[in-house]
């Protein structure tokens, strides 16, 4: 794979990248990190990186996308916060048509379990898992009576 960095002169992402709503999250100082777990945890591809020009080493933006969806991250933090918040009070939910390939990869890739991956009262099959970052993940399975295509969930 080839990453590119993105310039103040690059072209815009994707456009089907970019609707809806974008979580865009600071991972302090472990952006490429995560852009790495993410492609194994789940599937990611890389969109782009933007490095700090004074620190290469530094993420000031970069983008990948998960199963049709954008993740916008950046190393940085506002002035004067020494560190950056821990995530809390939400989750990335991926609704898919295979749960059990998308749970057994993340957990593969380092991912640890908070619900276990099984049937739910309103027919799917749902379980949530942690990455080593903090973020909380959720597998959604569309149940037999839930229409996977307009749910947007493909394997």
């Amino acid at each position: 794979m080839t990453t590119e960095t993105l310039t103040a002169a690059a072209s815009r992402p994707e456009p089907g990248t970019m609707r809806g709503v974008i979580p865009y999250i600071g991972f302090d100082g472990r952006a490429a990190e995560a852009i790495d777990f993410y492609v194994r945890a789940f599937g990611a591809r890389e969109l782009g990186r933007m490095p700090e020009q004074a620190n290469p080493d530094i993420l000031m933006h970069a983008q990948i996308e998960i199963h049709g969806g954008a993740l916008m991250m950046t190393d940085c933090r506002a002035p004067g916060v020494s560190e950056a918040p821990k995530p809390q009070g939400f989750h990335l939910q991926l609704v898919v048509a295979d749960g059990d390939a998308w749970w057994s990869r993340a957990l593969a890739a380092g991912c640890t379990v908070v619900m276990p991956f099984e049937p739910m009262f309103w027919g799917d099959r749902w379980g949530m898992l942690r990455d080593p970052f903090g973020l909380d993940w959720a597998i959604d399975e569309p149940g037999p009576g839930n229409d996977a295509n307009k749910t947007g969930a493909n394997t």
